[in-house]
Parts: C-alpha cells; sequence; structure tokens
C-alpha cells in the first residue's frame, strides 16, 4: 500500500436490516489497524421504521466516535429476493443519509471487488475472507460474526483503493 505518509479511517458496512456489520479501519503507511467492529442487531419483530432508526441511531454515534474519512458501503446483491433487496435498500439509505448528514463521503464496492482486494480472489468464501480479515489487521482471532468481517472487509478495500490512488467509486 503506497501512502504519502497520512492516515486514513474508514468506516466499513455490511448493511442489512436484520444485522448491519460494521468495521471501522485506520490505514497509513504500511499498516492496517482495527479501530472498532461488531454488529447494529435488530429485532425481527420492531416494525421497520423503529428497526431503520435503530440502525440510523447507531451510525451517527459511530461518526461522532471515530469521525472516519470515508464510509465504504458493500453492494446490495441478491439474486431473486426481491424483497430483502428493497429492506437491504433501505438500510442502506439510511447509512447514506446518517454520514451525509456529517458531510462524510461515501464509496460503494461489490462483494467480488471486496474479496479480490482482501483475499486476492473475487470468489473467495466466507471463512476466508474472515480470515484474512484477521491476518490483515493482526487480530488475536477471526472476528465472530461475518457482517463484521464484511465491514471490516470493505473498509480495508477501500482505504487500499485510497491510499494507493486507485479509483474509488462513490456511491450513488
Amino acid at each position: 500500500m503506497a501512502t504519502s505518509g497520512r492516515t486514513l479511517t474508514v468506516l466499513g458496512i455490511d448493511p442489512g436490516t436484520a444485522s448491519t456489520g460494521y468495521g471501522v479501519v485506520e490505514a497509513g503507511g504500511q499498516r492496517l489497524r482495527a479501530l472498532d467492529g461488531g454488529v447494529i442487531a435488530t429485532a425481527a419483530g420492531e416494525p421497520l421504521e423503529r428497526r431503520l432508526g435503530t440502525i440510523f441511531s447507531r451510525l451517527e454515534e459511530l461518526l461522532r466516535q471515530h469521525a472516519p474519512d470515508a464510509v465504504a458501503v458493500e453492494e446490495i446483491f441478491f439474486g431473486r429476493n426481491v424483497r430483502t433487496a428493497f429492506a437491504v435498500g433501505q438500510a442502506r439509505g439510511v447509512i447514506l443519509g446518517a454520514a451525509g448528514m456529517r458531510e462524510v463521503p461515501c464509496f460503494a464496492y461489490t462483494p467480488q471487488a471486496i474479496k479480490l482486494s482482501v483475499c486476492g480472489a473475487g470468489q473467495a468464501g466466507k471463512e476466508q475472507v474472515q480470515r484474512m480479515v484477521a491476518a490483515l489487521l493482526a487480530l488475536p482471532r477471526v472476528p465472530e460474526s461475518d457482517h463484521a468481517a464484511d465491514a471490516l472487509a470493505v473498509a480495508i478495500c477501500h482505504a487500499h483503493k485510497a491510499l494507493a490512488g486507485i479509483g474509488a467509486v462513490r456511491s450513488g
């Protein structure tokens, strides 16, 4: 990772209405460091507007606490389940809105681009992504939640691209 000596803090997000993964990565020089990571969980029985409100509130806390330079979001990809795609799209909208209110630029990456950046293969499995995230961030163990691992992975992907001067794609 080539840099000009600057440090970049990225909030990575794996959007979902039941479980939104988040991961905060600091990148600078030749190192990556995890600052935070976890899952924003909402109850299935709650009305959608309350679930989205919970996601928004927690994201505001994360944005305030970590003051990231960028938010990186995993693009939505669903085969046939349109209902799930709409719900995840609504969660993604809440994420972009929270970042927009703080004027934090947002970037989006496909699952394949994230896996290629983190694992070197666009078709890597969940376990391989979790192991590589742990290795790249020198974590004592693999992240328990695949949502948190995916969020850390999208943050790593953005950090690699941004610090190397490779075209990061603005979310739109």
